[in-house]
């Protein structure tokens, strides 16, 4: 297991390093990038675009930019799109501030070598570490995705054994029916439904609409804290939980359906063992191996994936709505540092979700099967 664990971790190395390189060349070719971005404030709004940027890189600009004026009737022959009138320095300067006066390939080998140390840079349009944006807003995804999940699990697990015991019964059809409807609704279009029933849009006004906490949160007792928390994350986490639970539920019956007709089950209940003994046991155990295996997974899965909309319908400020910004802005400093950062991470959750296989059932042996 150590050598298959090895082997995984080396083979993380190529991966990450053949992603990166391929997500680079697509935002690279991307028309509208940062450069793009600042001449069409420049020449728009230039007192808001040079005061975005701020520090030392404003001032920079903001030099080259006081030669435009007296330049702006002058015809240059830019690569960039809307750059006409501008002085070649200023597009000069403003290509240096962003990199870009370096080839494609010199750019991307130089942030390689800092995400090795991780260093993930500056943003360029919020003038802030990388590192400190993603942990500003890492809390609210995590809450999504972390609560989302074991409620999830919590709700799926023991419905599908009970669809499985009850298979073909009244049971079993109605909830059949609740999970497929359930499944067939956006969980961005019922987040709005519960905004309208519950949270003041037309009828109750239950819970709050914007923030992971309220105003007053740090005056709250710790009792209150938790409430308040979990009072905010009501909604959210019911919107998002609505499609997943029913894939969840379905796999934990099928799971369980297979191994109850398996010839050990049969001999168990032979040998005069109660159902739930036999059910609990013996079956148990190994229906939920691909169940409980994915769990890791799972988890990764609705932290990146599935809480960009529900986000921006609940104002909470996260993950999803930061990568979004950022590909409007073409923040590639933001871009790629959370693309490498939780790169890395789906893939060591990967390995983690490969070795609770062998957790959950001793008898799988990666080595012997030469993976």
């Amino acid at each position: 297991m150590f050598a298959y664990i090895i082997r995984r971790l080396l083979l993380i190395i190529p991966t990450l390093f053949g992603i990166m390189v391929i997500n680079f060349l697509i935002i690279q070719v991307a028309p509208g990038g940062p450069v793009e971005q600042l001449i069409a404030k420049l020449t728009g709004t230039a007192v808001e675009a040079t005061a975005r940027i701020g520090g030392s890189a404003g001032s920079e600009v903001s030099g080259a930019q006081s030669t435009a004026g007296a330049s702006a009737a002058a015809e240059t022959t830019s690569k960039y799109r809307g750059a006409r009138g501008l002085p070649p320095d200023l597009i000069q300067d403003i290509e240096k501030l962003y990199g870009f006066d370096k080839p494609l390939h010199e750019r991307f080998f130089q942030m390689m070598g800092q995400y090795v140390r991780f260093d993930f840079g500056d943003s360029f349009f919020r003038d802030r570490r990388v590192v400190d944006l993603v942990l500003e807003k890492m809390p609210v995804s995590i809450s999504l995705g972390l609560w989302t999940t074991i409620l999830a699990y919590l709700i799926s697990i023991p419905l599908g054994i009970r669809k499985a015991i009850k298979d073909g019964s009244r049971f079993d059809i109605w909830t059949s029916a609740v999970i497929i409807v359930g499944y067939a609704i956006p969980s961005f279009l019922f987040a709005v439904l519960l905004i309208v029933l519950f949270a003041g849009g037309s009828y109750l006004d239950w819970f709050p609409l914007r923030g992971l906490v309220s105003d007053n949160w740090d005056e709250l007792s710790l009792g209150a804290k938790i409430g308040d928390y979990f009072w905010h994350l009501a909604l959210p986490i019911f919107a998002m939980m609505i499609g997943g639970f029913t894939t969840l539920t379905m796999l934990t019956k099928n799971s369980f359906l297979e191994e109850i007709n398996k010839q050990y089950v049969v001999t168990a209940r032979a040998k005069g063992l109660a159902e739930r003994g036999v059910l609990y046991g013996h079956v148990f155990r190994n229906a939920m191996l691909i169940v409980v295996a994915g769990l890791p997974g799972s988890f990764i899965g609705i932290l990146f994936t599935s809480s960009l909309l529900i986000e921006v319908i609940f104002s909470l400020d996260g993950l999803g709505l930061l990568s979004f910004e950022s590909l409007i802005n073409r923040d590639y400093p933001v871009i790629f540092g959370t693309l490498f950062f939780f790169t890395l991470l789906g893939l060591v959750v990967k390995l983690i979700g490969d070795l609770t296989y062998v957790l959950v059932d001793p008898r799988i042996d990666f080595e012997k099967r030469g993976v």
